[in-house]
């Protein structure tokens, strides 16, 4: 008989994010198959005789091919074991839900997938602003910074990103930052904009740092930091204001 997978997003690394469903079922999984950015104090709500499996893919590093993730989860859902697969932040933003879904319905295999805190919303908390504003800041959107090949996509809306009424929320694009900055002037949005570096949220090695877009983009042209990071840009208010 088929076993089980609850996709559980495991929210931006604090565990006291967890929702109560999640922390349900890591307590009850037979086997939990994580990303580097779920592991530690999260993963000591698994039960002890739980088979933990790192499964995460970091850029710049050797890293688990996503046909090969998807494989591991299938065969040990067939042995019948209740396996989590814990993805960090929501797992339906930029976690490659898709591809390990369509894998398990081809093996006909169930699953559930379990909502998280997204990584944008506990850095804005983390900042002390909301993602929205009102009059000043009604859509919110979020990006990858990186495609398959890890440069910045060719095919982004340009104009929807300068918008100088939306908060933008870019996942994984440090190393393309540069590049975008230069592309958002061009297209007309001031160099001044507003914008927030938020690496490590809700970890003890949190840091958050304001900039404008330019000076954000000449500090990652030489920033070597490897720390997991979000970029946020447009009408963010300070705290208190």
């Amino acid at each position: 008989m088929s076993g089980y997978v609850s996709f559980v997003s495991s929210g931006p690394g604090d565990p006291e994010l967890l929702t109560v469903k999640a922390v349900d079922r890591l307590q009850n999984a037979d086997v939990v198959l994580f990303d580097d950015l779920s592991a530690g104090p999260i993963l000591e709500h698994a039960g002890p005789e739980t088979d933990l499996i790192g499964v995460g893919k970091r850029a710049g590093r050797a890293s688990p091919k996503q046909h090969h993730v998807s494989q591991v989860l299938v065969d040990h859902a067939k042995e019948g074991l209740r396996v989590v697969r814990l993805k960090s932040g929501d797992s339906g933003l930029f976690g490659r839900l898709e591809e390990e879904i369509n894998a398990l319905q081809a093996a006909g295999i169930q699953f559930e997938i379990i909502p998280g805190v997204t990584s944008a919303s506990a850095a804005a908390a983390t900042a002390g602003i909301p993602l929205t504003r009102r009059l000043t800041a009604r859509r919110v959107q979020f990006i990858t910074g990186a495609d398959v090949t890890g440069e910045l996509p060719a095919d982004v809306n340009m104009a929807a990103l300068a918008d100088p009424l939306a908060t933008t929320v870019v996942y994984m694009g440090k190393r393309t930052f540069p590049g975008l900055v230069a592309r958002l002037i061009a297209e007309g949005l001031p160099a001044d904009t507003p914008a927030i570096l938020a690496e490590a949220v809700s970890t003890p090695a949190e840091k958050v740092t304001r900039f404008t877009i330019e000076s954000l983009g000449n500090h990652l042209e030489t920033s070597s930091s490897t720390t997991p990071a979000l970029i946020l840009f447009g009408p963010l208010m300070e705290p208190g204001a």
